[in-house]
């Protein structure tokens, strides 16, 4: 299984939370992103996103087939995230647009096995594979890129 976390883009402050949109930094950021990600996404990728307005900006960037949910929307647990992607067990790969420090979390608890997380910068891509076999699986960390690196 492929499990991809994709942090939104850089949004403007304000409130309510969901409703903050990408700044012109933050949609030139889900842009070039998106452009590093097309091709390199697997076939029959699933897409799960935030119902939060930068999250789905983000997710825009690259295309509009994708699903809105509360499980990985603001203050989601890892645990929540996890149950929603189905990994390690699900066939595809799966894209998760969401939130710090959630994301963080997530790739921390998959390399470390902690509970503390990682600060992922906005709009960048953290890229993990689990190979399963009847008795165990590897993590495999494939790729983490920043916005400003594409």
């Amino acid at each position: 299984m492929e499990l991809i976390l994709w942090r939104h883009a850089e949004a403007e402050e304000g409130y309510p939370d969901v409703a903050r949109k990408l700044t012109e930094k933050g949609l030139k950021q889900a842009h070039n992103m998106a452009q590093w990600l097309k091709p390199r996404l697997p076939k029959h990728t699933r897409m799960i996103v935030s119902p939060a307005t930068r999250t789905q900006q983000t997710a825009l960037a690259l295309c509009n087939d994708f699903e809105t949910t509360p499980e990985v929307g603001t203050g989601a647990s890892v645990d929540t995230v996890i149950s929603a992607t189905h990994w390690p067990y699900a066939e595809n790969a799966v894209l998760v647009v969401g939130h710090q420090p959630t994301l963080g979390n997530i790739a921390a608890s998959l390399i470390c096995n902690k509970n503390t997380g990682f600060s992922i910068k906005k709009g960048a891509v953290w890229w993990f594979s689990c190979r399963q076999s009847a008795a165990t699986g590897n993590i495999i960390l494939r790729a983490v890129i920043n916005p400003d690196m594409v």
